[in-house]
């Protein structure tokens, strides 16, 4: 992701394009692609998850063999790029969704799993307290350009253009001192997403985008239109 948005501007969209057969060569790419990230570094690991259909068979995969052995889940830390705001059981939560499908199955302590707040709190609170998580993982309330928040980050394409939570014409696509913001017209629920500034401070991103009424706007994407929240 570029580090300004203007309004107009189209400018190619750096990164390496990779193109799978079908859905599960897809999410096999993307859990052979997160693991040997994970295995490489000599630190803690901090990755981002995200919500939907292809993250959701990616990290079935990943609580599997051969991912399963690789993956240091003893030092990898899990965040969440966005999360509706309802409660932690509820079938539409992101968190949920990874527990089931991944974190339940593997040896990762829970002390490394930290899900957007959304029992007890407003939505604006809960951005708050998220961001006051991610500081204390990074060990700083200002980001530095030379040293990432995130060490790998798993976004989505939705078919208007948006990535996280970033919705189109929503203010917090305007955000770029906090860490996290509120979309309170989230369609339908209202949502909690990582901003711009925090996304852009990810050592690698990949974007699992798949199916032909996705061509259009991943098109528009890769040409650069800043148009575009991804």
């Amino acid at each position: 992701m570029p580090n300004e948005r203007p309004s107009a501007a189209m400018t190619p969209v750096r990164g390496t394009l990779r193109v799978f057969q079908d859905s599960e060569a897809l999410a096999q790419g993307a859990a052979a692609w997160l693991t040997d990230r994970a295995a490489a570094a000599t630190d803690r690991f901090v990755v981002a998850l995200s919500g939907g259909s292809t993250p959701k068979r990616l990290y079935a995969l990943l609580a599997g063999a051969p991912y399963a052995a690789r993956f240091p889940w003893a030092r990898t830390q899990f965040v969440f790029g966005d999360e509706r705001f309802v409660p932690p059981d509820d079938p539409a939560s992101n968190a949920r969704m990874a527990h089931e499908a991944l974190l339940a199955h593997v040896p990762v302590s829970r002390a490394n799993i930290h899900p957007v707040p959304t029992v007890g709190v407003s939505a604006e609170e809960a951005a708050k307290q998220y961001a006051a998580v991610l500081q204390h993982l990074y060990g700083a309330a200002t980001l530095d350009p030379a040293r990432p928040l995130l060490d790998a980050t798993l976004l989505g394409l939705g078919d208007d253009g948006h990535t996280a939570s970033l919705l189109p014409g929503e203010p917090v696509l305007e955000e770029r001192r906090r860490w996290t913001g509120v979309v309170a017209h989230g369609r339908p629920e209202t949502r909690i997403t990582l901003t711009y500034p925090a996304l852009e401070s990810s050592a690698a991103v990949a974007f699992l985008v798949q199916g032909e009424g996705k061509r259009a706007i991943l098109d528009r994407v890769l040409s650069g239109d800043a148009t575009v929240p991804a």
